[in-house]
């Protein structure tokens, strides 16, 4: 779901017509063939991100890994993701969009392989973040080959497919990752969620080279790679003791490197803004970051996204480790959440006008305790019924009329030249925010509760994680309270 309002917030400031009219067919041939295969890696991409919840179990028995070993295999991938993403969008606009969709392809093509074929945990950790980088690599290029192949009509239609690709993804991903784990093909277990990907993507590379369009060079933007050293061991020196501080009993290193990271940050900042003073062009301009709402909305979505990758990695656990449900049960309880979330995210704009201001605030309180209440239903050890369902639709729901509407209002006041900038931060955020939610909620869980054990002690822990995620939605309201007069409602 992390750019479906990108994709709107894009359709009226892409780039005029070649040949200056005001729109109609997709510039090149067979726009039908491009669309198919540039969304197709883009589901990919989306998918590689849910998949691994639901196998997450399994792999911990097959490879003997770790609960920090465990954590890294799923936020290793949006790590590197998260840090290149916006490079990666400066890299397509420099050395073509073909070029660099087709590197990352194949980049990813191919850690996907490495991903299938890993003997052991730290292998496939290293695999997951060359597969970030492919996908770094290739998504941003998708929006940009859309935006410059279709004009008019066309291009309203490419981005309605294009958001329910998104859309359908995060719920693919869940249910897809458990029908190939309970399948075990041939006795490979979780390995066919990453080999899949192999065949397809040779396919799309074969195609991509025969139908992507050859797309103008803009030799203008420059690479900020001082910022992105900068940022890349921010992010680490955060990540990292929040990923092995449980299972290494919170060593002083630990804490120093989280005290680093704060410092890093603050490097991040001054490097950026001097890069700026000097006429360059940095990773996170600062004029994009004071655009109205924009900066509220990002703390915000970090926030949010933090809750939700955070509860679908515990409450995955719970499910097979605690409850023994198996990988396809656990997917399929996952569907409800991703449906509700993807129908409020494309239709919350048809409520009434009166409702669009609160709604953000609303969203993320009843959402966070939907979440409560569900760690206090699952703390005794109890099946999911009907009733924990309806309550999954819920929290998707509430999820989608937050997450939203403030992407929509972070990008309605920034100025069209700024808007590729703008979409970069926040989607970046959103990683991040998947990032720690991950490897600080999966900590708090982890620490609650020692596999193997009995389902009532899994029940517990989740309910100290829910517990958690209620402040964060609380904080996360407070933020979105701050971006009212982005709103244009008054």
């Amino acid at each position: 779901m992390t750019d479906l309002q990108t994709a709107r917030s894009h359709t009226a400031t892409g780039p005029a017509p070649a040949d200056g009219s005001a729109g109609g067919a997709a510039r090149g041939g067979r726009p039908g063939v491009v669309l198919g295969l540039i969304l197709t890696g883009q589901f990919m991409a989306i998918l590689d991100v849910a998949v691994v919840n639901v196998a997450a179990p399994t792999i911990r028995t097959d490879l003997h890994a770790n609960g920090a070993g465990l954590q890294m295999v799923i936020a290793g991938y949006t790590i590197a993701y998260a840090v290149l993403l916006i490079t990666g969008a400066r890299l397509g606009a420099r050395y073509g969009h073909r070029r660099l969709f087709q590197l990352g392809l194949a980049g990813f093509t191919l850690a996907s392989l490495a991903c299938g074929l890993a003997p052991t945990a730290g292998a496939l950790i290293g695999f997951r973040f060359l597969q970030g980088i492919g996908s770094a690599l290739m998504v941003p290029q998708v929006m940009s080959l859309i935006q410059k192949t279709f004009t008019g009509a066309p291009r309203a239609r490419a981005l309605g497919v294009y958001t329910a690709v998104i859309a359908g993804g995060s719920v693919a991903g869940q249910v897809l990752g458990g029908v190939l784990v309970s399948a075990d093909l041939f006795g490979s277990g979780w390995r066919p969620i990453f080999l899949v990907n192999v065949p397809i993507g040779v396919v799309l590379l074969v195609l991509g080279h025969r139908t992507l369009p050859h797309l103008p060079l803009d030799r203008e933007r420059r690479l900020d790679l001082v910022g992105l050293l900068v940022l890349a061991a921010a992010i680490g020196l955060l990540v990292v003791p929040l990923v092995l501080g449980h299972e290494l009993h919170w060593p002083v290193w630990g804490w120093v490197m989280l005290a680093g990271s704060v410092l890093a940050f603050g490097l991040f900042v001054a490097v950026e803004r001097r890069i700026a003073q000097r006429g360059g062009q940095p990773l996170i301009h600062g004029r994009v970051l004071r655009s109205p709402g924009l900066a509220a909305a990002g703390v915000a979505m970090f926030l949010i996204m933090l809750n939700f990758s955070g509860f679908l990695f515990s409450f995955a656990m719970h499910l097979q480790a605690g409850l023994g449900d198996s990988p396809l049960k656990a997917g399929l309880t996952f569907a409800p959440v991703a449906v509700g979330f993807g129908l409020s995210g494309l239709h919350w704009h048809r409520l009434p006008k009166r409702l669009h201001l609160p709604l953000p605030m609303i969203g993320l309180l009843v959402g966070g305790a939907g979440y409560l209440l569900l760690g206090l239903l699952m703390r005794g050890g109890g099946q999911v019924g009907i009733g924990l369902e309806l309550l999954l639709v819920v929290n998707g729901v509430a999820a989608g009329f937050a997450y939203s509407p403030l992407f929509a209002r972070a990008l309605s006041r920034v100025a069209p030249a700024d808007a590729p900038d703008a979409s970069g931060v926040m989607v970046t955020m959103v990683q991040l925010g998947q990032v720690v939610g991950v490897s600080l909620l999966g900590t708090v869980f982890l620490s609650a509760v020692n596999y193997p054990a009995k389902s009532s002690a899994s029940g517990h822990a989740l309910e100290t994680t829910t517990a958690c995620m209620i402040v964060v939605a609380a904080v996360s309201a407070v933020f979105a309270f701050r971006t009212r007069r982005a709103a244009n409602l008054g």
